[in-house]
């Protein structure tokens, strides 16, 4: 099975990120504690634009993510998102076809092992 990666942006009025990151920590935190094969779930302020939040989040499988999709903590996340203004979103999935270590022999490189 492979891995999902879910990654993008959340737009809201700046003056509401904060608060509703602060919000939104109960629901990530419920989201990594009691969800089966979460690895990663962060919402995130962009520190270089103050009207945006990062979304990463990883999950073991498909069957995973689409529970989450079913869960109160998705919900009540997106709830967050409605009670603070969210303006849009730009969220994308990807199935990941292989993972390795950036750093090889202490070297950052793009490539993976098939590809040396």
């Amino acid at each position: 099975m492979a891995e999902i990666l879910i990654a993008g942006e959340i737009y809201i009025d700046p003056a509401n990120r904060a608060a509703c990151l602060e919000a939104g920590k109960v629901y990530q935190q419920g989201t990594r504690n009691d969800e089966p094969g979460c690895i990663d779930y962060v919402f995130s302020a962009d520190p270089l634009r103050d009207n945006v939040m990062v979304v990463f989040e990883r999950w073991a499988d498909a069957a995973s993510l689409e529970l989450h999709f079913q869960h109160e903590n998705y919900f009540k996340m997106r709830e967050t998102f409605a009670k603070h203004g969210i303006t849009g979103a730009t969220v994308a999935k990807y199935r990941v076809g292989a993972t390795d270590s950036v750093y090889v022999d202490g070297v950052a490189t793009a490539t993976f092992p098939d590809e040396r």
